[in-house]
């Protein structure tokens, strides 16, 4: 059998031909590639002079073992690889003349694929960012229940909503300020989200959630502003988005958590989901603060 090899394009619809399946193979670990290049998939389809992005797929026999992709100015991310295939990676990406500012993967993917990375360009890794993956088991809903209920935004709630996914995004150090100019650019506009508000309609807690790609739909973002917190609106609006990714027809409902926030994944765990992986982003040197990974 013939060794497996990296084919490396910036075709999205030839990468996922070839590489579909096996991203929807396992739709809970591959949650960030499957979101993240659907979107960059219609993106294609409708904007010209799009920033490129590299696929890449490893492949053996005619089977798509692993794959990888980054926008230019990115990381890139990694499915799972053996510490021998990211070190193979890792030499194909040097000798093509890549700038990586970074990687993102699974904890022991990333580390194996940074230390390669360090040997073939001298370039230190920094652990950065850390993120616990879940996967919903049986949806056990708080109690007792928060007062107030469930509502799916509509067109005017948008001012709140923009307010609020950026507060999220700058507690978690993710992006700059965001604000109507910027929203249609930003990783949440395209993403269906929910409040939990109070008899009196004012909304306490909010929950967003990708489109559904290979059965599969991730809760993301979770947020509740810091004087609402503690009263369990956070575990009663995840509840209403986990319900209704089940009611869509998803068969793996997922999300994130920060595997140091020991409340977050205690509320979660309540609620039915299991730890699933841990994930791991380096930066490389010279530094190009990324922040976080996710689509």
């Amino acid at each position: 059998m013939r060794p497996a090899d990296w084919h490396v394009t910036e075709d999205v619809e030839d990468f996922l031909a070839r590489a579909g399946d096996f991203l929807r193979s396992r739709p809970a670990l591959h949650t960030t590639p499957l979101t993240a290049i659907e979107k960059l998939r219609r993106r294609a389809a409708h904007a010209q002079g799009a920033e490129a992005t590299v696929f890449g797929r490893l492949e053996q026999g005619g089977e798509v073992h692993a794959v990888f992709y980054r926008l230019a100015s990115r990381r890139p991310y990694l499915t799972s690889l053996s510490p021998e295939q990211a070190g193979a990676l890792a030499a194909r990406l040097a000798d093509l003349g890549h700038f990586l500012p970074g990687v993102v993967a699974d904890h022991d993917t990333a580390t194996a694929f940074a230390a390669a990375w360090q040997r073939h360009t001298g370039a230190a890794p920094v652990a950065d960012w850390w993120g616990r993956l879940h996967r919903l088991g049986t949806l056990t809903p708080p109690e007792p229940r928060p007062e107030g209920r469930g509502r799916v935004l509509g067109a005017q709630d948008r001012e709140q909503l923009i307010c609020w996914c950026g507060e999220f995004a700058a507690a978690v150090g993710e992006a700059p300020a965001m604000d109507a100019a910027t929203w249609a650019d930003s990783r949440f506009a395209d993403k269906h989200f929910t409040f939990w508000e109070m008899p009196d309609g004012t909304a306490v807690s909010m929950a967003g959630s990708t489109s559904m790609v290979g059965g599969m739909i991730r809760v993301d973002p979770v947020y509740t502003p810091a004087h609402l917190r503690g009263r369990g609106y956070a575990g009663a609006v995840t509840v209403e988005v986990s319900r209704a990714a089940l009611a869509a027809g998803a068969t793996d409902v997922v999300l994130f958590t920060d595997p140091a926030n020991a409340t977050s994944n205690a509320l979660y765990r309540r609620l039915g989901y299991v730890p699933v992986a841990d994930f791991t982003g380096y930066g490389f040197t010279p530094d190009v603060p990324q922040g976080g990974y996710s689509a």
